[in-house]
C-alpha cells in the first residue's frame, strides 16, 4: 500500500508543480463534500497529470474537467466516509510515506537541490504542505482496504468472465517470476551505543536547562516536527509505536524521558500534557543507520548466500532460513511473476540478464524507508507474451475478474456514499 500511496502523491505532486508554475489564476472552491472542499487547482493539477501522461489530451475538453471533477468528488467522499468510521492514520505512517516520497522524488530529479528547485521550496516547507495530501490519500486506501479486500471471485466467476471478454482481453507481457533474500542493514552495537551516548548527552543539556525545542531542531531525525521543536500536538492513544506511548503515559506533565529506543531510533521525550485518551509530546529521534561497514557486512552475508546457491543449494531453503522480509520469507522469498516492463529500468536491465536460475549480486533494497536493505534476487522463470487462457494464466484472469467485481462494487458504494453525503459543485 505504501508504494501505491507514494506513487499517486509523487505523480499528483508533479502535476501541481508544473500547474503552479505555468498558472496565475487565483484559487477558489468548486465544490464541497460534506467538510471536504474541492479547489479549482486541483482540477487544473489533475489535468496537468494528464497531460503529462499524454501531450494529446485536451485540457478545455469540458467531458474531460467533468469527469476529473467526478473523481475528486468521489475521493472527498471516501474521505468522510473514513472519517466518519474513526479509520485513522499514525503520525509514524504519515511520516514514512513522506520519507519514501521524499527519497523517489530526489532519485527521480537527481538532488534534493533540483526537488526544491522545482517546487520552489525547501523540502522541510514540501513535507508540511503535503502532509495533508498525504494523510487522505491513506485514508482512502484504508477505507478501501476494509470495504474491498475481502471480496474473492468463485472460480465460476472467473470463467464467466473469461467466457464474456476472452477476445477482447489483452495479450500478458513478457513476465517474469522472481525470489530474493532480503536482509535489513542493521547498526552494529558500537554504532547504536554511539547513537545511545548522543542521546544522553542531549537529555544532559535538557537537564541542565538548554531549551529543548532549539535541541530538537538541532539534532532531531524527525523532520516532519524538527521545525516545530519537536512537538507532536495532541495524538489519540493507539497511534504512536508502543515504546513511545508507554513512555508518553508514564511521564508526568513537563517531565523529559530518558533515551527510549523504538524502531525508529532513540526518542528524548517530553510530555507536555495528556488525558485518558490522547496525549500531547514533543520528542527529539536519533535516527539509527547502518554505517559503512554495517553496509559491507550485509553485502558478505548476501554474497556467502549466492555461492551456497550456485553450488546447487536450495535458494527457497536459504530464503526461509535468512531473509530478513517476513512477507515473502515464509513463501521462500518469492517474489511472484513480475511484467519486465514494471520493474524500474535499471532492476530491469539486471534481470533480463540474469539466466534462468541465475542470482544477482546485493541489490539496493527500500521497501521500507525504516529499514534500509540489500537484496540478492533469483530469476525462476522467463514468460514470453501470450495470449492467456484459463490453463497457463487463471491467477492472472481471476485477478482481472476480481477488478471487475470490485469496481462495480465501489461504484454501488459511491452511490450510497452520494445519497449520505451532501455534495455542492459551485461552479
Amino acid at each position: 500500500m505504501l508504494k501505491y500511496v507514494v506513487f499517486s502523491i509523487i505523480t499528483v505532486l508533479s502535476a501541481y508543480s508544473l500547474y503552479a508554475q505555468q498558472s496565475q489564476v487565483l484559487d477558489k472552491i468548486i465544490a464541497t463534500v460534506g467538510r471536504e472542499i474541492v479547489l479549482q487547482s486541483d482540477v487544473e493539477g489533475r489535468i496537468a497529470m494528464f497531460l503529462q501522461q499524454n501531450p494529446k489530451v485536451n485540457p478545455s475538453d469540458p467531458e474531460l474537467r467533468k469527469q476529473v471533477l467526478e473523481s475528486l468528488i468521489n475521493e472527498r467522499l471516501m474521505v468522510t466516509k473514513a472519517v466518519e468510521d474513526s479509520i485513522a492514520v499514525m503520525d509514524e505512517e504519515i511520516n514514512q510515506s513522506l520519507d519514501f516520497m521524499m527519497q523517489n522524488l530526489m532519485q527521480t530529479y537527481g538532488s534534493e537541490k533540483r526537488v526544491e528547485d522545482l517546487y520552489g521550496m525547501s523540502v522541510s516547507r514540501i513535507r508540511k504542505n503535503y502532509r495533508e495530501e498525504v494523510r487522505k490519500q491513506l485514508l482512502v486506501e484504508r477505507l478501501q482496504q476494509q470495504k474491498f479486500m475481502g471480496v474473492k471471485c468463485t472460480n465460476r466467476e472467473v470463467e464467466d468472465f473469461y467466457n464474456q471478454y476472452r477476445d477482447s482481453i489483452r495479450a500478458i507481457p513478457a513476465s517474469v517470476e522472481l525470489a530474493h533474500i532480503v536482509k535489513h542493514i542493521k547498526p552494529s552495537a558500537d554504532a547504536k551505543e554511539e547513537v545511545k551516548r548522543l542521546a544522553l548527552k542531549i537529555r544532559d543539556s535538557i537537564a541542565k536547562g538548554i531549551d529543548f525545542a532549539e535541541l530538537a531542531k538541532r539534532h532531531s531525525g524527525d523532520p516532519g516536527s524538527a521545525s516545530t521543536g519537536g512537538d507532536l500536538g495532541w495524538v489519540d492513544k493507539g497511534k504512536f509505536v508502543a515504546e513511545y506511548e508507554r513512555a508518553a503515559y508514564e511521564l508526568q506533565s513537563d517531565e523529559t524521558s530518558q533515551p527510549i529506543e523504538s524502531p525508529f531510533g532513540f526518542h528524548i521525550i517530553q510530555t507536555i500534557e495528556k488525558r485518558k485518551d490522547a496525549s500531547h509530546t514533543r520528542h527529539i529521534l536519533l535516527k539509527l543507520g547502518g554505517s559503512a561497514d554495517d553496509k559491507n557486512r550485509v553485502e558478505k552475508i548476501l554474497n556467502e548466500l549466492k555461492e551456497k546457491v550456485e553450488k546447487s543449494e536450495s535458494f527457497e531453503d536459504l530464503a526461509k532460513q535468512y531473509s530478513d522480509e517476513k512477507e515473502t520469507q515464509g513463501f521462500g522469498g518469492s517474489m511472484g511473476v513480475i511484467e519486465l516492463n514494471r520493474l524500474p529500468a535499471d532492476l530491469k536491465s539486471i534481470v533480463e540478464t540474469l539466466p534462468v536460475g541465475g542470482v544477482s549480486q546485493p541489490l539496493p533494497y527500500m521497501a521500507d524507508p525504516t529499514k534500509p536493505s540489500l537484496h540478492i534476487i533469483l530469476k525462476k522463470k522467463n514468460i514470453a507474451e501470450h495470449t492467456p487462457t484459463l490453463s497457463s494464466d487463471f491467477k492472472k484472469i481471476e485477478q482481472m475478474a476480481l477488478q471487475q467485481k470490485q469496481a462495480k462494487l465501489m461504484e454501488s458504494f459511491l452511490k450510497e456514499l452520494r445519497i449520505a453525503i451532501p455534495v455542492q459543485v459551485t461552479e
